[in-house]
């Protein structure tokens, strides 16, 4: 049997935060959240994109409520500002979706010295999580849900480099973002178990998805994408089934079933070896600690 939306029940009286949702995957999850009636914070780096999206929203889901809040995750100054204005409006949260990415950008550091796709992929969403967990602690039936790619498999995480200072691969540096944000998934839902926390910890991929995500590829490898992908509205769909799939337990991972997890109807998928090394997930817990100043559940 494939899970589509429509399998998801009713989320009235729900509240979910969906980084990056103004465009791509962000928006199409985001559209079809609030399309079953959970009240969806379109949380964004950019203000005026955010109420665009939330316009497009509302014109197909009239009834639908939908809010706007400034979030960039390459700075740690203005997560913190985020979850604080957060904190101060909602009492609830059901559902957070580390959505927003970037991949295969020049060579840059974030205001806080971390590498590009380190801070905004995966630093990011770890202290967004740590700041968030009170409110998502206290939430019944709450989950989180790790956004990570085919590209986990591209590397391993850099524990004496991680910004990339000795010499820069963003093929590598998307690589070793993706696989931390699944080793974080995994870590996170270990963690919130030994806590007696019962909220989910749970990760996606899109499969190869036709997205803005790549606008740094060369050209002539994009033609490709959508003979071998998907649209963004199916990429989305691994992610909702995370989120809302009735079957899905903590430490799951979704992606698509069919051409080595490239396209297809969501389902439940493996990872590599990398990605479920137990170790190597607390290391990277505690540089993650380190780096953003954000502690939970150690």
């Amino acid at each position: 049997m494939t899970w589509n939306i429509h399998d998801a029940p009713d989320q009235k009286g729900r509240v979910a935060i969906v980084t990056g949702a103004n465009i791509g995957l962000g928006y199409d999850t985001a559209l079809a959240i609030a399309g079953k009636g959970c009240r969806v914070v379109l949380a964004c780096r950019n203000l005026d994109k955010a109420q665009a999206a939330r316009g497009q929203i509302l014109a197909h889901h009239p009834k639908a409520h939908v809010e706007c809040q400034a979030l960039d995750l390459s700075s740690l100054k203005a997560v913190r500002s985020f979850a604080t204005v957060f904190l101060k409006s909602h009492k609830k949260l059901d559902l957070l979706i580390n959505n927003a990415g970037i991949m295969m950008p020049p060579y840059s550091l974030s205001e806080d010295g971390f590498e590009s796709q380190l801070a905004a992929n995966y630093l990011g969403h770890f202290a967004l999580t740590g700041l968030l967990l009170p409110v998502l602690g206290k939430t019944p039936n709450s989950r989180i849900v790790s956004l990570s790619s085919l590209a986990h498999n591209w590397g391993h995480i850099r524990f004496d480099d991680p910004n990339f200072k000795k010499g820069y691969s963003k093929r590598a540096g998307y690589g070793q973002s993706k696989l931390a944000c699944l080793m974080f998934a995994f870590e996170l839902n270990r963690r919130l178990g030994k806590a007696g926390l019962k909220t989910l910890s749970v990760a996606a991929h899109p499969g190869v998805a036709v997205t803005n995500l790549a606008q740094h590829f060369p050209k002539f490898l994009t033609m490709f994408f959508p003979l071998v992908g998907q649209s963004a509205a199916n990429g989305a769909l691994p992610t909702l089934y995370a989120a809302l799939g009735d079957d899905v337990d903590g430490g799951d991972y979704c992606g698509p079933r069919s051409m080595r997890q490239m396209r297809g109807a969501p389902v439940k998928v493996g990872s590599n070896r990398a990605s479920r090394d137990s170790a190597a997930a607390k290391r990277l817990w505690k540089l993650s600690e380190e780096l953003t100043g954000v502690s939970f559940l150690s």
